[in-house]
């Protein structure tokens, strides 16, 4: 069975709303671009070897959208490796509508995303999930992800989409490697989903080991 990687571009107060332009997702949200300024030479690193070995993405429809306007285009550029990988793997697309796969290797899901996502699962050894906050929430919802890596931003907006809302369920993380922070103080996190919820103490306790 392979694994569901979620990779999410957070603010400090957990804003994932159009990280990359001021395009991706507009309505009511000023601040689209907001990681834009904030990637480094140690960040990009960061994100480009994260994708080493996706053999596979799974995308919500806004999504897909963008990156189908934009990473078929991209090959012998700046960010030839990337495009290179996305062009050439599966795309996997949610969408309750008729979305048009104008990108080679795309496939409308069916209605039972659950089901769905877990035959892909099976097919596949590592999926990423990149955005796609809507969808997210669904696969958080369902416990259908294995592992979280997290970028946090130094910045908050008070306003926007976050990356954890409505689809959260109580779960048990593991840290898998040690946070890597960026010159531009950007922090990147590794999670790996792990059994059980979460326990709860009493800090007053006199074995509370502190």
């Amino acid at each position: 069975m392979g694994l569901i990687h979620l990779e999410l571009f957070a603010t400090l107060d957990l804003v994932g709303q159009a990280p990359g332009g001021p395009d991706e997702d507009p309505a009511g949200f000023p601040f689209g671009g907001w990681q834009a300024p904030l990637i480094d030479e140690v960040a990009g690193a960061q994100i480009t070897a994260a994708y080493e070995g996706t053999d596979a993405l799974l995308l919500g429809r806004r999504t897909y959208d963008i990156f189908a306007g934009y990473w078929p285009h991209q090959e012998g550029g700046e960010d030839n490796e990337i495009a290179t990988l996305f062009n050439r793997i599966p795309k996997y697309v949610a969408s309750r509508g008729k979305p048009e796969l104008s990108w080679a290797g795309s496939t409308h899901l069916g209605p039972d995303l659950a089901a769905a996502v877990r035959e892909i699962r099976d097919r596949h050894e590592n999926i990423k999930v990149v955005g796609s906050l809507d969808l997210v929430q669904t696969l958080l919802r369902e416990r259908l992800f294995d592992r979280i890596d997290l970028w946090l931003h130094p910045i908050v907006l008070g306003v926007g989409k976050k990356v954890f809302d409505g689809g959260v369920v109580p779960a048990n993380l593991t840290l898998l490697q040690p946070p890597a922070a960026s010159p531009k103080g950007s922090v990147y996190l590794q999670y790996g989903l792990a059994e059980g919820t979460p326990a709860t103490g009493d800090m007053s306790a006199p074995d509370r080991g502190i």
